[in-house]
C-alpha cells in the first residue's frame, strides 16, 4: 500500500508542475553536451563568413569540432587553398585547421584562374604607371647627371701623363651616380627587397658564370690594368710578344686593337698583351738603325770605314749626336762585314726611309773610294757620283701613310679607353 500511494503522489506532482510554471528538471549530462556543439557551430559560421568574403572561396564548406576547423571543397588555384587555411587559422578560438580542399583539374577552371591573374596584374601595372614614369625619369636624370659630372671631372695632373686613368675615373663616376638613381627608383616602386633577393641569387649565379667565363673576366681586369700602367699611347708603334707589330688604335675592356703596317686590323686579347713582352718603338723618339756591308778581305778596312762613315753622315735625317759608327762585325776568309749604325729622330724622319737612303749612300761612297766588295769583282776605279745621285737627297720624312687608317679605326672603335 505504501508503494502504491507513493507512486500516485509522484504522478500527481508531475502533472501539477506545468500548471504551476515550474521548469522541467533536465537529464544528467544534457547541458554539458549541448554547449560545445553550439560553440563549434558558432566557430564554423565565423570562419565561413571570413573565408567566403574572398573571391574564389565561395564554395568552401567549413565545419568545426572541438576547436578543429575542417575545410572541404574545390578551389581553382593552390594559392587559394593555402589562403583559405591561413584565414581559418587566424580566427580566434581555432585550435587546428584540417585543410581538405582540392585543386580543380578542370581546364575551364584553370583558364579562368589564369585569366584572373593576368587581369589582376594588368590592373596593377596600369595603376603603377604614373609611379613607374616617375622612377624612369629619376633613372634618366641620374644618368644625365652622371654623364655631366663625368665630363666635368678631369684629373689635370694625371690626364697629361695617363689619359686611360682619366677615362676610367669618368666612367666610375657616371656608374656611381646612375646606380644611385636606380636605387632611388627601386625604393619608389617598393622593389628594394625584390632587388636584394635578385642580387643574392645573382651572387651565386655570378660565381658559376665567373668560372665559365674566366677568360672574359681576365681580359677585362687586364684591360683596366693596362689602362692604369699605360705601356703604350694612341698611335704608338709596338711589337707585342715578338710577333704582333703595328700601331695602337684602341684599348677596349676586352681587347687591344692594332693597325698593322700593311693596313690590317689586329685584335689581341688584353690578357695576352698584359702578360707578353711589349716593345714600344715610339716611346723614345730616337731610334738606331744598322745594316751590314760585306767587303773584300784584301780591301783596306780603314779606307772602307772612312768612306762609309762619310757617306752616312751626309744622309738627311741621320743625327750627328749620337754620331754614326762603322764597326767590323765579321772577319771571314772570303769577306769582311762592316756594321754601319746611325740614329734617327722619329718625330722628324722615318727610320725605314733613312736606313734605305743610308744603304744607297754607303754603296756609292765605297764605289767612289774604289773599295772592292767582292773578290770576284775587279776593284772599281774612283769616279764622280752619277748625276742622279749627286742631286737632291731622297725623301726621308716621317711616313704618314698609315696614320689616316689609325685615326679612322680609333673613331670606329666603340668603348675605346684611349
Amino acid at each position: 500500500m505504501k508503494h502504491v500511494s507513493g507512486f500516485l503522489l509522484a504522478t500527481l506532482l508531475a502533472l501539477a508542475a506545468p500548471l504551476a510554471g515550474a521548469a522541467p528538471v533536465p537529464a544528467p549530462g544534457a547541458a554539458a553536451s549541448s554547449a560545445p556543439a553550439d560553440a563549434d557551430a558558432a566557430l564554423a559560421q565565423a570562419v565561413a563568413r571570413r573565408v567566403h568574403k574572398v573571391p574564389g572561396l565561395d564554395d568552401v564548406v567549413v565545419t568545426a569540432r572541438d576547436g578543429t576547423v575542417r575545410l572541404d571543397g574545390t578551389v581553382a588555384q593552390e594559392q587559394q587553398r593555402a589562403l583559405a587555411a591561413q584565414i581559418a587559422a587566424q580566427q580566434k578560438g581555432v585550435a587546428a585547421v584540417e585543410n581538405r580542399l582540392r585543386t580543380s583539374a578542370r581546364l575551364v577552371d584553370r583558364l579562368d584562374a589564369a585569366s584572373e591573374q593576368v587581369v589582376d596584374k594588368l590592373v596593377r601595372v596600369v595603376a603603377m604607371l604614373p609611379l613607374l614614369g616617375v622612377a624612369l625619369v629619376v633613372v634618366l636624370l641620374a644618368s644625365w647627371l652622371g654623364g655631366l659630372a663625368a665630363r666635368r671631372i678631369r684629373l689635370q695632373r694625371l690626364h697629361q701623363r695617363n689619359p686611360y686613368l682619366d677615362a676610367l675615373a669618368q666612367r666610375f663616376v657616371r656608374w656611381i651616380v646612375t646606380l644611385g638613381g636606380v636605387l632611388v627608383a627601386l625604393d619608389l616602386m617598393g622593389w628594394t627587397a625584390a632587388f636584394g633577393a635578385v642580387l643574392g641569387s645573382a651572387g651565386v649565379v655570378g660565381l658559376v658564370v665567373g668560372f665559365a667565363f674566366k677568360d672574359i673576366a681576365e681580359n677585362y681586369v687586364a684591360g683596366i690594368l693596362l689602362g692604369l700602367r699605360r705601356p703604350f699611347a694612341p698611335g704608338d708603334h709596338v711589337l707585342i710578344d715578338r710577333l704582333h707589330e703595328g700601331k695602337v688604335t684602341a684599348l677596349t675592356s676586352r681587347a687591344t686593337v692594332l693597325m698593322t703596317l700593311d693596313g690590317n686590323r689586329l685584335t689581341l686579347p688584353n690578357a695576352l698583351v698584359f702578360k707578353s713582352v711589349v716593345l714600344n718603338y715610339t716611346q723614345n723618339p730616337r731610334r738606331r738603325f744598322d745594316f751590314l756591308v760585306p767587303i773584300d778581305p784584301d780591301a783596306s778596312i780603314g779606307q772602307a770605314r772612312e768612306a762609309a762613315q762619310a757617306a752616312v753622315c751626309e744622309v738627311n735625317g741621320v743625327l750627328r749626336d749620337p754620331a754614326p759608327a762603322v764597326l767590323v762585325q765579321e772577319f771571314q776568309p772570303d769577306r769582311i762585314a762592316l756594321q754601319i749604325t746611325g740614329w734617327v729622330d722619329q718625330h722628324h724622319n722615318d727610320l725605314g726611309r733613312v736606313r734605305s737612303e743610308a744603304m744607297r749612300a754607303v754603296k756609292a761612297g765605297l764605289d767612289r773610294a774604289g773599295v772592292r766588295r767582292s773578290r770576284s769583282l775587279p776593284p772599281a776605279p774612283p769616279a764622280p757620283p752619277p748625276a742622279h745621285e749627286a742631286g737632291a737627297q731622297a725623301d726621308t720624312s716621317v711616313n704618314r701613310e698609315i696614320d689616316a687608317e689609325v685615326r679612322a679605326e680609333r673613331e670606329r672603335q666603340p668603348g675605346n679607353l684611349l
